[in-house]
């Protein structure tokens, strides 16, 4: 059921209406956030092309979340999560478009091809001068589209533990409204968080995924994140 959650941070102390999230792709970073977003309070249900298949969940929380096809998922959802591979994220925005307009929308997703790293770097199917959330924004003009979630792994989205020190996660997107949602979510989450405004942003943040995942193709070192300091 939705509710008011009373949540105490190092920015403000805010109550919040919780609303329904619909995470689009059941596979291991859309069941890591499901269980956050479980665990803060919010409703959840999945998306996904098939179904009816048997998924093996990773969290016993996540054993009673519907399961329903992408388009129904974002029907019923009033903030949208895109947690699918990159080379279908815009086959899978298309199918759900007309579902999209005004939702909040966080996009997970990054451009990553189908070619292995070259030296431990991914090789992107997009340039800098284009971000694969760019190409969603003008599948959906009216939805609200924020990057978030996207430089770093799935083991540390939700409440990351760095000794107390705080991750800083970079997100953008072209209407503050759902930046400033999404802002108090990764609040929520535990993280430090800078807006780096309109969607164009998303050039330089897309990237991030491809530094941070060096350290794991060359040295097998995934426990990590990125943090931005200030003088």
């Amino acid at each position: 059921m939705h509710g008011i959650i009373k949540i105490d941070t190092n920015r403000h102390y805010f109550e919040k209406y919780m609303k329904k999230v619909a995470i689009l792709g059941t596979g291991a970073v859309g069941q890591k956030l499901a269980s956050g977003f479980i665990q803060y309070g919010y409703e959840v249900v999945f998306g996904t092309a098939h179904p009816d298949k048997i998924v093996e969940w990773q969290n016993e929380l996540l054993k009673n979340i519907p399961v329903l096809s992408y388009e129904k998922a974002v029907e019923t959802g009033e903030i949208i999560v895109i947690a699918v591979k990159g080379t279908v994220a815009e086959d899978v925005v298309k199918r759900v478009s007309s579902y999209m307009d005004g939702k909040t929308s966080i996009d997970v997703t990054n451009p990553i091809a189908d070619f292995p790293p070259e030296n431990g770097v991914l090789k992107f199917f997009t340039d800098l001068n284009e971000s694969l959330m760019e190409r969603l924004q003008k599948i959906v003009p009216k939805a609200n589209f924020v990057k978030a979630f996207n430089s770093v792994g799935n083991a540390f989205m939700v409440n990351p533990d760095f000794g107390g020190e705080k991750p800083t996660m970079f997100i953008c997107g072209n209407n503050e409204n759902a930046r400033s949602e999404v802002f108090d979510i990764l609040v929520m989450f535990g993280w430090d968080v800078e807006d780096m405004g309109s969607a164009t942003a998303a050039r330089a943040i897309e990237p991030l995924c491809i530094l941070w995942c060096i350290p794991g193709f060359v040295r097998n070192e995934w426990s990590h994140a990125l943090r931005l300091l200030r003088k």
